[in-house]
């Protein structure tokens, strides 16, 4: 038996905790939702009367209202990442009963973003996953427009901000991994295929590799970097002209898999040995990586995962309805995958 508390009232959280289930399935049997297993819903129900559980006439309101739909605000669907990203978000959704509603905007650069924040609002979704990658000033306009208050939302991939929780990777952790290996395998002129950088995860890559750089005394000079706009054909141009700038260079620190690809090809097309007289490694350990020619040494992030966690934080804030939301900044770890293109 469960005894009551006296000191104050029970809240959905001690539900909860009792019961060994998340408050997302205790809203569920409070609005009779068919989603839950008939055990479950039991035993949920009889923790609600042993701890004598009543939700306020709010609490009951916002349970009334719950949509159990996310709405999500995309860009750049042809990018991996950010479809992978959104594998992610789609299973943590379904996995706990959540339907999405996806507006994918034309451009990363779009100066107007109240219409779409309207059109979630007027649909009465209980929470904003913002997925398109920070580029540019795109974040603090979405910010901007939001009404006081507004909708639990989630920032993901980008640069942490004040009063938001955002999930990203560390881009910057990532990129020193990267030329630190190179440096470990004896590799003394390191250029860096770039990102575009009005992306904050190219420019974060681009500072990881010159600090690294510098960090064990060696130049990370501006004609030792050029970008690309994360495609293949303009990784060719790029490491042509970085070529042509850094004649000396044995390695190549790729801040994408796709661009890595073209260095492979342009590199043995003009007769290089890989990785005799280049070492590359690049960014993102694509599932194709390891079937480049040679199979291609990288950086793995886990973006699924940043999907999933995503949607958990946002569900968090979401059940913490009235109280105080939780503002976190997070930042996930990448891993170095060694393959054949670094010695």
């Amino acid at each position: 038996m469960i005894s009551r508390r006296s000191n104050r009232r029970s809240t959905i959280k001690d539900v909860a905790h009792a019961a060994g289930v998340s408050t997302q399935t205790v809203s569920r049997v409070l609005n009779d939702r068919p989603d839950v297993s008939p055990d479950t819903r039991q035993r949920v129900k009889d923790i609600i009367d042993e701890l004598g559980y009543q939700p306020s006439k709010l609490a009951r309101s916002l349970i009334q209202q719950r949509s159990y739909t996310l709405g999500v605000i995309i860009t750049g669907l042809r990018f991996v990442g950010v479809s992978l990203t959104l594998n992610g978000i789609t299973e943590a959704a379904e996995a706990a009963g959540y339907s999405l509603l996806l507006k994918e905007l034309p451009r990363f650069d779009l100066t107007e973003v109240g219409p779409p924040l309207r059109d979630l609002f007027a649909r009465q979704v209980d929470g904003i996953l913002y997925a398109a990658p920070q580029v540019g000033d795109n974040w603090q306009r979405v910010q901007a427009a939001l009404p006081v208050p507004h909708l639990p939302l989630v920032f993901i991939k980008g640069e942490p901000q004040p009063g938001f929780t955002t999930i990203s990777v560390d881009n910057y952790a990532g990129a020193q991994l990267a030329t630190n290996h190179l440096l470990a395998a004896g590799r003394r002129h390191i250029g860096h295929l770039a990102g575009p950088q009005e992306w904050w995860e190219a420019r974060q890559r681009l500072a990881g590799w010159q600090d690294s750089l510098q960090q064990a005394g060696k130049k990370a000079l501006p004609s030792h970097w050029v970008a690309g706009n994360w495609s293949s054909a303009s990784g060719e141009t790029a490491f042509k002209q970085l070529l042509a700038q850094y004649p000396e260079m044995d390695a190549v620190f790729a801040a994408n898999d796709q661009m890595a690809l073209a260095v492979l090809n342009t590199a043995q097309q003009m007769g290089l040995a890989i990785p005799r007289d280049l070492a590359v490694i690049g960014f993102d350990n694509l599932a194709e990586s390891a079937f480049f020619n040679p199979p291609l040494t990288t950086i793995k992030q886990d973006l699924h995962n940043l999907g999933w966690l995503a949607v958990q934080k946002l569900l968090a804030a979401i059940e913490a309805g009235t109280e105080p939301r939780p503002v976190d900044a997070i930042l996930l770890q990448p891993e170095l995958i060694q393959r054949l293109t670094v010695p």
